[in-house]
């Protein structure tokens, strides 16, 4: 059973991941958040990355280190990251591993609610969703190509594979379900033309 959080966003997964390799300041985080390109994999902005800085700080899993000031900047508070915060991170990142969760998928969620809407418009958004899927497809793969090439390890590239995975299932999902529609077109506006019928 997952174990209650203290801090439960996922951005501060990998803000505790980061200070684990050496203290930083939050401006410091983002930008390297940026050029490892995490924000495929970790939803964040600059407001939200000091929001959990400041939580994962009241939480004891990060120490300030020291406040300092360049110029006309404004101050800088560079975090290290503590003891509970390491037992943290391992601890959190087992258990995502390990244990799958339900993830509520916003297309899963459409998928559910599909039938509120007429098949032939159906066909029409599923056909552009298949070459939106084929477009996210080849720009993954050209990444992952580039990034390879430019000496990083595979390892580091691993929740690129992982991407692809889902997005070549679910290419061939769309693939499956397109003919389906149509197979189930005149039923399917049968039964919305009887539920507009109802009082």
């Amino acid at each position: 059973m997952p174990q209650k959080r203290k801090v439960s966003n996922l951005l501060a997964l990998a803000v505790l991941s980061y200070l684990s390799r050496q203290p930083m300041h939050p401006y410091e985080l983002s930008r390297t958040l940026k050029q490892h390109q995490d924000d495929r994999s970790i939803k964040f902005n600059p407001g939200s990355l000091y929001m959990v800085v400041e939580q994962l700080h009241k939480a004891g899993f990060v120490q300030e280190l020291g406040t300092d000031r360049a110029g006309n900047r404004p101050e800088r508070t560079t975090y290290q990251i503590s003891d509970s915060g390491r037992t943290e991170l391992y601890s959190w990142l087992k258990e995502i591993i390990e244990t799958p969760q339900p993830e509520y998928p916003q297309f899963m969620t459409a998928l559910a609610l599909i039938a509120a809407l007429p098949p032939a418009e159906v066909l029409d958004l599923l056909g552009k969703r298949l070459i939106h899927l084929q477009e996210q497809h080849q720009q993954t793969v050209q990444y992952r190509t580039q990034t390879l090439q430019s000496g990083v390890h595979p390892l580091f590239l691993i929740e690129e594979d992982y991407r692809l995975v889902l997005l070549e299932a679910e290419i061939q999902f769309v693939r499956q379900f397109i003919p389906q529609v149509r197979e189930w077109q005149h039923p399917w506006e049968q039964l919305q033309s009887e539920n507009r019928e109802k009082p």
